[in-house]
């Protein structure tokens, strides 16, 4: 399945090694190994991995702390390079490429979503969701309205001037998963996403993935708990730096949610008109763009939350 690409607001033309391509595999490892040097000892993370996602898969990485999953997840996100071996992301090796060619890559076809939000404290959830877009080089206005349009579809429209210490952490992390898809990149990254949330809202937020996955997304969590491994299509277990396992889930946990949710990693393609442009002030009123029907309550200097 190709993935289309929305480049209005993009100021540069696209170099090489950010050209989308239409290669089948996303991801291939071959005989990837990473050897951590202390100066005292040489500690073996990775063992001649081989291994190879399709585009479009929904794939859980699983093991215990020491197995490899996290050191196979900061090479996978373009964050460390591997000491042997290749990766080839969307047909690029990306042992090949310079430290700002590496960074213009986890731009542009990486979206990451950590298990602590990482998001900026003192800025809205709409000023965060847009951060890569402005390393991308998109115009303001657009950057804007896809950030709201983005926030909408994973049930906080109404909550994009809301800073982050107002929100749940649930809605953190949809935050984070918006901010993720800001640039529609290929490939989708979760570490531990729901290692801080409680049950339920860990289930909204792997209905979310499960949509993204449904839209021809490529995501790959990482994660150590069985039952959120069980949303997925595919399951690699890994035990002391080596794969241990591979294995197809051929009953992936559905809750049947996710449908509402329809339109969230193509979203550009039914933006409405009512998100074009910025809320205008009008004396000492904002007015709320289509779709976004009020502001936060506020009650003396205080806003009022919403649960989840």
């Amino acid at each position: 399945m190709k993935i289309r690409w929305n480049l209005t607001g993009w100021k540069k033309k696209q170099p090489a090694y950010l050209t989308e391509n239409v290669e089948e595999d996303l991801i291939r490892l071959e005989n990837l190994v990473k050897i951590y040097d202390t100066g005292a000892i040489k500690v073996l993370g990775l063992k001649k991995i081989n291994l190879t996602i399709k585009r479009g898969e929904f794939v859980a990485i699983m093991g215990q702390s020491g197995s490899g999953k996290s050191t196979l997840m900061n090479i996978l996100g373009c964050l460390d390079r591997p000491t042997l071996g290749h990766y080839y992301l969307d047909g690029v090796d990306t042992a090949a490429l310079t430290p700002n060619e590496l960074s213009d890559i986890r731009n542009r076809k990486i979206g990451f979503v950590f298990q602590s939000f990482n998001l900026i404290s003192r800025t809205s959830a709409v000023k965060n969701v847009e951060i890569p877009m402005i390393y991308a080089h998109r115009s303001k206005k657009a950057r804007r309205e896809r950030a709201l349009l983005l926030l909408e579809k994973v049930g906080l429209g109404q909550r994009f001037e809301h800073m982050p210490n107002e929100l749940s952490g649930g809605q953190r992390q949809r935050v984070a998963i918006a901010r993720a898809l800001a640039n529609e990149p290929p490939l989708i990254l979760a570490d531990e996403p729901t290692g801080n949330l409680d049950t339920a809202s860990s289930v909204e937020i792997m209905e979310i993935f499960s949509e993204l996955h449904r839209e021809g997304a490529t995501v790959v969590v990482v994660t150590h708990e069985e039952n959120i491994a069980a949303f997925t299509h595919r399951i690699i277990r890994f035990q002391d730096g080596k794969v241990v396992s591979d294995e197809e889930n051929l009953n992936p946990t559905v809750t049947g949610n996710e449908n509402h949710m329809e339109g969230l990693y193509r979203v550009h393609a039914q933006e409405p008109q009512g998100h074009a442009s910025m809320p205008e002030k009008q004396g000492n009123k904002e007015e709320i763009p289509k779709g976004h029907t009020s502001m936060p309550k506020k009650q003396g200097n205080k806003e009022e939350i919403h649960a989840d």
